[in-house]
């Protein structure tokens, strides 16, 4: 059986960076949203929040755009090392 979910059942690998470095920034989760949709991602505040406690599935086209506008490379959103 597939498991789409995190060890520590979340929907997304990406959250808990997204708030660190959205917090390292020093910008709200609302400045983060206009953020992303300036650069042509639809999303507001609660997706926001959803992504970062990991309520949320990510896609790659959004990964893609978080990483750009947080200036984090792919494998810095995802832990990945």
């Amino acid at each position: 059986m597939f498991i789409n979910k995190t060890p520590d059942n979340k929907n997304n690998l990406c959250g808990r960076r997204v708030a660190e470095y959205r917090k390292n920034l020093k910008i709200s989760q609302r400045e983060l949203a206009d953020r992303l949709q300036i650069n042509g991602l639809d999303v507001d505040k609660n997706a926001v929040q959803r992504i970062e406690a990991g309520k949320r599935f990510v896609t790659d086209i959004e990964i893609v755009v978080l990483s750009r506008v947080l200036k984090k490379t792919i494998d810095e959103l995802l832990d990945l090392k």
